[in-house]
């Protein structure tokens, strides 16, 4: 690796972990209590050796394949992290690699994922993914629906249900994410209030490159962070990503 695509990691983490810090301080929170996933779907290998070289350990992965591979590939000390869309059947495959799931998306793969972590005696952590702006272009329980499943999903006992992830619609606005961060860090405070203290929903997992900062506003404890992260950077067009 040239010293030019180091010295550019380098200083793109450090942006980032500055703005984390800004972003607690204005919340009036601490920066430890912030993990920052950093997405390698579209980054080289050789790049993301690097990341975990500069101490660099949640990794998010949006395929399943890859995550398989690459947690192959790279120092087992890497906590994995599935942020992308989760197929039933691949479900076996990831459960004893990742650290966390944030993707699921709805009561059957949920019961896929109780069950077979039932049958490999692990207990995986999850986040219930929201579609808090009711896209028809997402993934994510609808807020209704999950209010209506929470009753039965609280009762597993073989997952671990961790908190809420979501994604707030595309825009050119940073800002234009905050009510959907606060409608997700508001329904999390629902759904432990009916869970009468046995799932605390610790975790938020809400804010990616463009909106992580106003995600910290309203309480994010894991933030996504993908282009903002190799910013500068121009990966070979034979690893490329979906």
């Amino acid at each position: 690796m040239s010293e030019e695509i180091r010295t550019r990691l380098s200083e793109n983490l450090a942006a980032i972990q500055r703005c984390v810090i800004a972003a607690c301080e204005r919340a009036g929170r601490s920066a430890s209590d912030v993990t920052v996933v950093a997405v390698t779907k579209y980054a080289e290998l050789s790049w993301v050796e690097e990341l975990v070289r500069l101490g660099v350990r949640d990794l998010g992965e949006a395929r399943p394949q890859q995550l398989v591979r690459r947690a192959e590939q790279l120092d087992s000390t890497v906590r994995w992290h599935l942020i992308g869309h989760l197929q039933r059947n691949k479900v076996e495959d990831i459960l004893p690699l990742t650290s966390l799931i944030h993707s699921v998306d709805s009561s059957r793969l949920f019961e896929q994922i109780a069950r077979l972590a039932g049958k490999m005696d692990h207990r995986p952590k999850v986040l219930l993914e929201v579609n808090v702006a009711g896209e028809e272009s997402k993934d994510g329980f609808a807020v209704e629906e999950l209010l209506t499943a929470w009753p039965q999903l609280q009762t597993t006992e073989s997952v671990e249900i961790a908190g809420l992830m979501a994604m707030a619609p595309l825009t050119d606005s940073s800002e234009a994410a905050r009510p959907y961060f606060r409608r997700l860090r508001e329904l999390r405070d629902r759904l432990k209030n009916e869970s009468n203290g046995r799932w605390p929903l610790a975790e938020l997992s809400m804010g990616m490159s463009g909106d992580f900062e106003v995600g910290i506003e309203e309480g994010a404890t894991v933030v996504r962070i993908g282009s903002s992260l190799f910013a500068g950077l121009e990966p070979a067009k034979s690893e490329g990503g979906a």
